[in-house]
């Protein structure tokens, strides 16, 4: 079976793995520095102001969202998404408001965002769906002539780029995700990258946060100002994650090569676009008959998965809101394997199979 996802690891995974074991510091606040290196590496990495390591992207999008203050206010989203991105909203006491796609994208669509926004709108949180970056230019435009806030999901952007500056240099608040099946594999882990004229103060009180809300720390000695969550990022993760980030912009050019030979040779009428600045975490399609055709990859020892079930079509977040674009791909997409462990050979094989099945 070709996978969906592979991590791509080598010796240099396993030997940090090693280190950080025989150590017996694992975890961040007694370990041996590794969170803290892999914070600073990918501070370098984004050329953002600071970094803070959590230990999930649904960790860094709550303590975004945290600082906000955003109860009883409107943030608005795209509803194709990881259901992480709403819940992050539920849990600070906003109220999610889901608007449509761009049908070529898949991101959050612009125009929508300004018809959705009223007097409760704090808040836009663009999703960078399947790498592909969202149109930060427009948005950012809007933020500004409506004064609100900007936190982006880059889950699936790591070593994307918006006019090839990495996505993570620009805006406030961007929060990445590191899990295995992502372009940076970790076991778990996400961070939260800072850009706001005021990030030291940000950093300090988001390293609180994560912290259980713990300050002023000597020795047995601290205080707790503000009420925070334990989501600290583990010294194995981190270590792991250095390795990766260093490979990160060569197996994302795998994975560009790759999307460019299903551009050019995959027959279905709709699929994700090819673009440079993408990281192509996910290659997506869109089918007719869904099931028949995932059914026929499976025979054909071809893994594929649905991104996602549109969220405002779950029961805890049921909406009669019409989202034409979204709900076509909540019915029709489908995501091929791509990733840099897949030979030659399988990449012709998904291409074949595709174009005889789709």
């Amino acid at each position: 079976m070709i996978p969906i996802f592979a991590p791509y690891i080598g010796n240099s995974e396993e030997k940090a793995i090693l280190r950080v074991l025989k150590s017996k510091f694992w975890a961040s606040g007694a370990g041996i520095g590794y969170v803290k290196k892999f914070e600073n590496s990918f501070k370098e990495y984004v050329k953002s102001k600071e970094c803070i390591a959590v230990n999930s992207g649904t960790a860094a999008l709550n303590l975004s969202l945290s600082l906000l203050d955003i109860k009883n206010k409107e943030v608005i989203l795209p509803s194709l998404t990881f259901v992480s991105t709403a819940n992050a909203i539920i849990l600070n006491g906003g109220k999610p408001v889901f608007v449509d796609v761009e049908p070529h994208s898949l991101c959050i669509d612009p125009e929508k965002i300004k018809k959705a926004i009223t007097s409760k709108t704090r808040a836009i949180l663009p999703v960078h769906f399947g790498g592909m970056p969202a149109n930060l230019k427009e948005i950012n435009d809007i933020c500004a002539e409506n004064n609100l806030q900007l936190v982006e999901d880059a889950a699936h952007a790591a070593g994307s780029s918006y006019n090839q500056k990495k996505i993570g240099s620009n805006n406030s608040l961007v929060c990445f995700s590191f899990h295995p099946v992502k372009n940076l594999a970790m076991p778990t882990g996400g961070l939260i990258a800072i850009n706001s004229s005021s990030n030291k103060k940000i950093a300090k009180l988001l390293r609180a946060k994560r912290w259980c809300g713990i300050t002023d720390r000597r020795g047995s000695n601290y205080d707790v100002k503000e009420i925070g969550w334990n989501y600290y990022m583990n010294e194995f993760s981190a270590a792991i994650g250095i390795i990766q980030l260093k490979k990160l912009d060569k197996m994302n050019n795998v994975r560009r090569k790759i999307a460019h030979q299903f551009n050019q040779n995959l027959t279905v009428d709709n699929k994700i676009p090819f673009d440079t600045d993408c990281s192509y975490h996910l290659y997506w399609i869109m089918v007719k008959n869904r099931n028949k055709f995932m059914k026929n990859l499976k025979n054909a020892g071809i893994q594929t998965v649905v991104h996602y079930r549109p969220i405002h079509t779950m029961t805890a977040y049921k909406s009669q809101k019409k989202l034409p674009h979204t709900e076509k791909a909540g019915h029709e997409i489908v995501s091929i394997p791509i990733h840099p462990s897949l030979s030659n050979e399988d990449v012709e094989k998904i291409i074949k199979k595709v174009n005889k099945y789709a």
